[in-house]
């Protein structure tokens, strides 16, 4: 998405010195000035910082980053970190006439993932904060988002898989468009998740995944059924309904962005749309052990939509979610720590991949 940056921080499991970890933090930089976001929060175990700030009735519009992050409650450390380094680069809301009267506003979520490297204490601080906007700023910050077991989706899982980051895009074409090249009214809209549920994104009568159906033409072309006899053995773990080793808690964290030019209210319900798209991809979904958290930005780089215009970027919106569903679970690797396994999709149903 032209304007955002996104930088990952983790800390895993590595010789004595980060000995049971496996969590870590997102940082997703908006524009120097700032983005026009919304939120929407479901299920009953939500962690979150500045999300009331978010209503469109609220003072301010705009935000300067998002914060994803593992550690649960805890995590929420790493926003102290991020809002460190906009102060320093004298990024935030002015609130007085000198240039160092600003407050950053960051808005964070974060999952459940405490415990699952062996250690209850290992969880992100305002270091790890700062570590994942640092990647976010240099220049790799532009660049593809990395997915799997990064950032705040080191530590996550889906049901008793492997979880992870993935990622989503695509571009509405604009009433200039012509035999599909870029116009300038062209619009883009994406999607990065954490995919961390209480719920699985597998299907347990067939073993596939439930937002595969929502990909582009092509996107997951290359899935197939998996074999019903790797699908038995699966089941009979029960690996695709409790996640091993610690206590069920969950929570899918998600962001939509796009360069539209939308009003707080538009980006709220971009928020809510995304939402959706979780609930297509993961089952049960928004539980009692899940805080369900997706926010959404607007930029505004790009044109100001019509009616017909908005109507198109909130369904992809949630097309895009369910989309970015998949491919973190396809991108997650399996993990084993001190607190249990984690198989990854691939490694659980392996002919899903032609591996039969």
């Amino acid at each position: 998405m032209p304007g955002l940056r996104v930088g990952h921080a983790g800390l895993r499991t590595c010789g004595e010195t980060l000995a049971g970890a496996l969590t870590g933090t997102t940082v997703v930089l908006c524009p120097p000035g700032g983005a026009v976001a919304g939120v929407d929060v479901r299920g009953a175990a939500p962690g979150t910082r500045e999300t009331d700030l978010l209503d469109p009735h609220r003072l301010v519009e705009r935000v300067h980053a998002l914060v994803l992050t593992g550690g649960s409650a805890y995590g929420l450390a790493a926003v102290d970190g991020v809002m460190a380094r906009l102060e320093a680069a004298g990024i935030g809301h002015r609130i007085g006439a000198e240039p160092h009267e600003i407050v950053p506003i960051v808005p964070a979520a974060v999952c459940f993932d405490l415990g699952r490297g062996g250690d209850f204490g290992a969880r992100p601080t305002a270091a790890t904060g700062a570590e994942a906007f640092e990647a976010a700023a240099s220049p790799t910050g532009t660049g593809p988002v990395a997915q799997g077991v990064i950032g705040a989706g080191t530590g996550a899982a889906v049901g008793g898989l492997k979880g992870g980051i993935g990622s989503a895009s695509v571009v509405l074409p604009g009433s200039g468009s012509v035999g599909g090249a870029p116009a300038a009214g062209d619009v883009t809209v994406a999607a990065l998740v954490v995919l961390n549920a209480a719920g699985s994104a597998v299907d347990p009568a067939t073993g596939e995944l439930y937002g595969a159906r929502f990909g582009l033409p092509g996107e997951f072309g290359h899935l197939d059924r998996p074999d019903p006899r790797e699908l038995t053995a699966l089941l009979e773990r029960d690996v695709l309904r409790a996640g091993p080793g610690v206590a069920l808690r969950a929570t899918t964290l998600a962001i939509i962005a796009t360069d539209a030019a939308l009003t707080p209210a538009q980006t709220t319900l971009l928020a809510q749309m995304g939402a959706d798209g979780l609930a297509r991809a993961v089952r049960p979904v928004h539980t009692m052990v899940d805080g369900d958290t997706t926010f959404a930005l607007a930029t505004g780089s790009g044109p100001v939509p019509t009616f017909d215009t908005v109507h198109g970027i909130l369904v992809a919106a949630a097309d895009c979610v369910s989309r970015a569903i998949v491919h973190a679970a396809l991108a997650a690797e399996t993990v084993r720590t001190p607190a249990g396994e984690w198989l990854s999709y691939a490694d659980a149903l392996p002919s899903a991949l032609g591996g039969r």
